[in-house]
């Protein structure tokens, strides 16, 4: 069995839910304190032993690209000053995080067509795709935690949590059966559930490990709900045709695709900085 040693990171969306911040800015780069969102996904996927990642970006995303190359003029006026040199290192750790590559995604035509767009860089190999939208934070790395359970059980993986029954119309409902500890057998899938279609309240929640079969189902997958190719759809056929592993992973997911999601990040990754004093005063005038 191949190692999983790439992964994808699709971050072409528009970030519709999030204007006016996102006129200009990329939804990926908005702070999460002191970083921003895009960071976090690609120190996940180094930290669980991830050396390649592909981020498909679009038009206007050029800040992304910045942010992971090195900036000479920054570090030498950081060099300048010996107090800086812990701030100083950490700016030029962020371009050796992993070998990180981009390519456009022309068209937004859905999370599908943006995986389809990662077939030259994956080859023949087993990969790991974490949503743009997704930061999940935890001791153990989520991504880490699928490439383990695809080493143990050698099919496709997804990472699920189960949500309200209001919200899984906004999700994914998955068809699973428990097989030990928080590992489910998944042998059906739908995107975006009407009611009375949910399979179960088990949704993918941004981390997925896929063999690189998924680009000839990509091919071959219609476009489903909002006219776009879904990636859920290509798993389907997958998961009816030789099962997939789910994985409720540990940590905390913030979606980072809605404006809710933006502030509890950065509120709850605050209170393990300074800010905490400052926010439990805060909370006695509330």
């Amino acid at each position: 069995m191949k190692r999983v040693r790439k992964a994808v990171i699709p971050a072409a969306g528009l970030g519709t839910r999030v204007l006016p911040a996102t006129k200009v800015m990329p939804k990926e780069m908005l702070p999460i304190v002191d970083k921003p969102a895009i960071q976090y996904i690609v120190e996940e996927a180094a930290a669980s032993g991830i050396e390649d990642i592909l981020i498909i970006t679009n038009r206007g995303k050029g800040l992304l690209e910045d942010h992971f190359d090195r900036a000479p003029e920054l570090e030498r006026r950081l060099s300048d000053d010996p107090q800086k040199e812990p701030i100083l290192q950490e700016i030029m750790n962020i371009s050796k995080l992993a070998n990180i590559f981009y390519v456009r995604q022309k068209e937004t035509k859905g999370l599908g067509h943006a995986i389809g767009c990662a077939r030259e860089f994956i080859g023949n190999e087993p990969f790991a795709v974490l949503y743009g939208d997704d930061v999940i934070l935890g001791e153990d790395p989520a991504c880490g935690q699928l490439i383990r359970a695809y080493e143990q059980f050698g099919n496709g993986v997804v990472g699920v949590k189960e949500v309200s029954p209001q919200a899984i119309s906004k999700y994914s409902s998955l068809k699973v059966e428990p097989i030990g500890e928080n590992y489910f057998r998944c042998t059906d899938m739908i995107e975006k559930p009407k009611p009375g279609e949910e399979l179960s309240l088990y949704s993918i929640l941004g981390r997925c490990v896929l063999p690189p079969e998924i680009f000839d189902i990509l091919d071959k997958t219609p476009p489903g709900a909002g006219g776009e190719i879904q990636l859920t759809d290509a798993m389907r056929t997958l998961a009816r045709r030789d099962g997939m592993t789910a994985v409720d992973f540990t940590g905390k997911r913030y979606d980072m695709g809605n404006k809710l999601g933006i502030m509890q990040a950065g509120v709850e990754v605050a209170l393990n900085h300074p800010f905490r004093a400052y926010l439990k005063e805060l909370c006695k005038t509330l």
